[in-house]
Order: structure tokens, then C-alpha cells, then sequence
């Protein structure tokens, strides 16, 4: 893979232009599409659904404005089975806002965390869809047909707020977060166990409210991000929706916590200034030493405190050596990319495969780029799907062949926006034959605005 090992901490006001563009235009209304056409032929084995979350304004939006992060949460889903494609549908997020715009009784459930829009993430856990972000807010349940159902505070059991980016250990079945409280300095690590209900919340003291947007897992160790990007109570009193912005004057650390003993304190590393919105995985070895793989940025929310925008982000691996209190890092691949997914079979474990999406250079508020990557790191080889001129495809999800195909052998399954038709479709391709054709297209006849995350959930809900 292409790489360097050197710093590079200058900042660069990237071009927000891009934003402009159909591809990132809101949808104005929900809809619902059946008996969907397929060209080429969906295997037989996807029998589930295919969902997308992301920000989707009501009314006007101005990206020069208003913040890339706070829109209304909408959900887009496609449901598959028995090799047809069944229907399409996308609804907003219900939250306290939206319901009282839209003349609708509120939505159910506690209300002891924030009620601002919900639009980062998608977990499936303990029988129930839930859509999740940051800042506090707790997750909505939604229905099979995308309705926000309730909130949830797991049967009274989450002590605050829930996170972005929770994790299920495929060993245990159990699901972890991390969650700052956005009324305190510190960050509460959770799990939740395999009946929905949170069996630990261990505060870990933190400084100035960190953004922790995502953390990683191992067989036996947290890892926590405190990074630069942090609540400013100046855009806070402005009344930012999303108050957080880089500080140069904030240490860079990793934070290591051990999973098996309770109350244990964490261990934090420092590594040099940057910021992390998505590690890939993490796993550990005999001797100890822990191995982080994220997507860094070299700053974000700096200059441009609406866009994530002032770095061009890219792979990097680091190493943790909590005997000797070091980190060593390594750039892996030099591409412009984010939004990476793996087997998750092997989350918190040795892995092998990465899958990223490559991103414009000069774009970095990019939500979609010309083409899917798939890391072998164990060969250090890079290869490349490219969707095609006017073509941007997010993030993907890979579902594997069955419950015992080898790692990375199975199906990538993502939403690409095409210019010359200004519809989007889903792509299905087959990780055996990775930079060849899709195995099967569904074109759908509406435009899926570029969101945020991906999520497959198996046969009915």
C-alpha cells in the first residue's frame, strides 16, 4: 500500500462546493416503492434489509450554514428476499421537533437525554432496530415499515445518554459504548447485555467534554479516543446545534481499559494531534501490545466549523505497548478515504480485510466518493471498485456468504448516486470477484441523498 510515516500539521480550508451538488440535496418527502426491477441476479442468501441513516433537513438547506451534522435523521431501506427486490421506503426520525412540526403525538419513552435529531447510526440488538447518534440522546425503535416506535433507555437501565457508534463482541453477543455526558467530565463505558438491558456503566473521568464519536473493542480492552475536537461553550452559547471545535491546546491521548475488571481505571497513551471519527478495528496480541487501525484526520471542525473538512483523511495503523507506555504509528495507505467497514465477525479480533470509501481529494465533507477499496493487510494489497463517471457511492456493508465462509467472502452491499439520472440505486457485488461488475443492480426511483452509515439486518424484523 501507498504510504508515509511523516506529520504533516498544516491546515487547508477545502472546498465545500461539492455539497451543492444533487447528490447531497435533502429529500422533501417520504415515499414507498414495491416490486422493485433487478438487473443481474441477487443471491438467493441476502433475505433481509438493507438500511441507510443520515441528516436530511426539512425545508431549506444552505451547507454554507447551517451544520453537516444536524439535520433531521432520516432512514432509507431496501428490503430483499428470495432474489427479488420487495419494496423501498424512507421515513424521517421522530424526534421531539419533527413531531411537534408535523402536528403528531410525541414519540414514547424516557426523556432523560437530550431530544435533538437522531441521524448517525443503525445497530441491530436484542430483538430491536435502533437508530443511535451523539450528544446525548437516547436511541429510537424503529418498526419493520421505519417507524420511530419509542425511545429507549434499555428498560430503565442507561444512566444518561447512548452513543454514535456501538459495537457488538461477536463472541459474547453483547453490545459496547461509549458515551460522554454532556452535562459532566466524564465518559461512561457500557454494556449491554444480550436481553437489552445495561449490566455496566463505568465512568472514566475526562477533560472539557471530548468529542468520543467512536471507540474501539478487543477481546479484552476498550479503547478510548481523547482527541482535540472538543464542547466549546462559545458556539454552545451562539447556539450551534453541534458545539464542538478543534483545540490545539487539548492533549491527543488513547485510553485502554480493561473489560474484565470492574472499577479499573484507564491507562492513557499520548499520540501526536489529529482526530479520529472512525477506527476500523482493534485486536491484541500475546505479549500485550494492542493494535488500532483508524481512519485519521489530521484536524477536523478548525476553520470550517460546519464541515468535517480540514484534512484529507487516510489509514493509519497504531500500535499500543502499555508496558512501555508507547505508541507507535504508521500510515497504511495514503488515499484520501473514510467510512470503513469489515467482517464483523472478526471485530475486536486479528483481521484481515478493510473496506473504505475512497474519497475526492480536496473534499473533505465528502459523505460519498468514486469508489470502494478493499484492503488486504495482511499482503499490504489494495483493490479497487470504481462505480463510474457521475457515479458516487457511502459507505458499505458486507454480509457474509454464510455463517462459516472465510473472512471477507461474501457480499459488499452499498447505495451509489448517479448524476445523469439523478436516481440512486443498490449495488450488490461479490468479494470474489471484488473489481468486477456488480452481481446484481437495483435501481430505485428515488434519489438517497449521501448520508452516513450503512446497516444490514437479516430476514424479517
Amino acid at each position: 500500500m501507498p504510504g508515509t510515516t511523516g506529520h504533516t500539521h498544516t491546515s487547508h480550508r477545502h472546498s465545500t462546493t461539492h455539497l451543492l451538488e444533487a447528490g447531497y440535496r435533502p429529500v422533501s418527502t417520504e415515499t414507498a416503492h414495491t416490486d422493485l426491477t433487478v438487473r443481474g441476479t441477487l443471491p438467493p442468501q441476502l433475505d433481509g434489509t438493507f438500511l441507510r441513516i443520515g441528516p436530511n433537513t426539512r425545508g431549506e438547506h444552505d451547507p454554507a450554514v447551517q451544520h453537516a451534522f444536524a439535520g433531521t435523521g432520516m432512514v432509507h431501506a431496501l428490503r430483499l428476499g428470495g432474489g427479488r427486490a420487495h419494496w423501498y421506503r424512507n421515513r424521517w426520525l421522530r424526534d421531539g421537533a419533527l413531531a411537534r412540526e408535523l402536528g403528531e403525538l410525541p414519540t414514547p419513552g424516557p426523556l432523560h437525554g437530550l431530544d435533538g435529531p437522531v441521524n448517525a447510526n443503525l445497530v441491530r440488538h436484542a430483538g430491536r432496530t435502533l437508530a443511535v447518534t451523539d450528544g446525548g440522546a437516547l436511541p429510537l425503535v424503529l418498526d419493520a415499515d421505519l417507524r420511530t416506535r419509542a425511545r429507549t433507555d434499555f428498560d430503565g437501565t442507561l444512566p444518561g445518554g447512548f452513543c454514535a457508534h456501538p459495537l457488538t463482541d461477536p463472541v459474547t453477543g453483547e453490545l459496547h459504548g461509549v458515551a460522554v455526558d454532556p452535562a459532566g467530565d466524564r465518559a461512561l463505558v457500557l454494556t449491554v447485555d444480550v436481553e437489552g438491558r445495561v449490566r455496566d456503566a463505568l465512568p472514566v473521568p475526562v477533560k472539557g467534554r471530548p468529542w468520543m464519536h467512536a471507540f474501539a473493542l478487543t477481546e479484552r480492552h476498550t479503547v478510548l479516543f481523547d482527541l482535540p475536537v472538543a464542547h466549546d461553550p462559545a458556539e454552545a452559547r451562539a447556539g450551534s446545534p453541534v458545539p464542538y471545535t478543534w483545540q490545539p491546546d487539548r492533549d491527543a491521548r488513547i485510553g485502554i481499559v480493561p473489560r474484565d475488571r470492574p472499577g479499573a481505571a484507564a491507562l492513557w497513551l499520548d499520540v501526536p494531534p489529529c482526530f479520529v471519527f472512525h477506527p476500523v478495528n482493534a485486536f491484541e496480541d500475546a505479549d500485550g501490545r494492542i493494535t488500532v487501525d483508524v481512519i485519521r484526520h489530521e484536524r477536523a471542525f478548525d476553520r470550517d466549523r460546519l464541515h468535517p473538512s480540514e484534512s484529507a483523511p487516510t489509514l493509519w495503523r497504531w500500535t499500543l505497548d502499555p508496558r512501555e507506555g508507547a505508541v507507535v504509528e504508521r500510515q497504511l495507505d495514503s488515499r484520501v478515504q473514510e467510512f470503513p467497514r469489515i467482517d464483523e465477525r472478526r471485530t475486536g479480533l486479528p483481521y484481515r480485510y478493510a473496506f473504505t470509501v475512497e474519497l475526492v481529494p480536496g473534499q473533505g465533507a465528502a459523505l460519498g466518493g468514486p469508489a470502494l477499496l478493499r484492503h488486504d493487510l495482511a499482503t499490504g494489497r489494495t483493490d479497487r471498485h470504481a462505480f463510474g463517471d457521475g457515479r458516487q457511492g457511502g459507505e458499505a456493508v458486507f454480509v457474509p456468504r454464510d455463517a462459516l465462509a472465510p473472512e471477507g467472502d461474501g457480499w459488499l452491499l452499498t447505495l451509489v448516486y448517479d448524476t445523469a439520472t439523478d436516481r440512486s440505486e443498490l449495488l450488490v457485488l461479490d468479494t470474489a470477484d471484488f473489481t468486477g461488475p456488480p452481481v446484481a443492480t437495483v435501481p430505485l426511483p428515488a434519489r438517497v441523498p449521501h448520508g452516513f452509515h450503512a446497516q444490514w439486518v437479516p430476514s424479517e424484523w
